[in-house]
């Protein structure tokens, strides 16, 4: 069984105006939150062998953040394409992931990330949990989705948890 992971990432600053999007960096609540997500993989041992990152620098410090609160360190790619994705450019990243990764994070943004969540959300997936992804995918937002296969035939999973910032403080 595989383990799929889309994190949103956590919340950026808008203090700088004159800041290109990509160039945003976090705000102190988002801070707070990837650290926060970061320790709740730790503790139910979602551990991921492989990490994509979209190449904005809030999401590579949204990852750096969580990484941090991590045993291990898994392998990363910044990938460019992640930035402003939609789902089907997301979708079609984790098809090339190696088919030796059993847990893959991908560290994204919304609307794609969460577009995405709501279209592999397969049968089997808890009506309570879809209800949650479904009413908001706010920042620094936990999506845990579990499918037989290959990541390369991914199309559908079973969405096990849908996990907030606010609620696991």
């Amino acid at each position: 069984m595989r383990q799929l992971l889309l994190l949103r990432h956590a919340k950026s600053s808008w203090d700088d105006t004159a800041l290109d999007d990509f160039d945003r960096p976090l705000a102190q609540r988002g801070l707070n939150a990837a650290r926060l997500i970061g320790r709740e993989l730790a503790a139910r041992d979602w551990l991921p062998d492989q990490v994509l990152v979209s190449s904005a620098l809030r999401t590579r410090d949204t990852w750096r953040l969580v990484a941090a609160e991590l045993p291990m360190h898994p392998r990363v790619a910044f990938v460019d394409a992640l930035y402003d994705a939609s789902a089907a450019d997301i979708l079609s990243q984790i098809h090339k992931v190696e088919p030796s990764s059993a847990c893959l994070a991908v560290v994204g943004h919304n609307p794609g990330l969460e577009d995405l969540a709501k279209q592999l959300a397969g049968s089997g997936s808890e009506t309570k949990t879809r209800k949650r992804l479904e009413e908001k995918f706010p920042t620094a937002a936990l999506a845990r989705f579990v499918f037989d296969g290959d990541w390369s035939g991914l199309s559908s999973g079973r969405l096990t948890h849908c996990l907030r910032p606010k609620d696991l403080s």
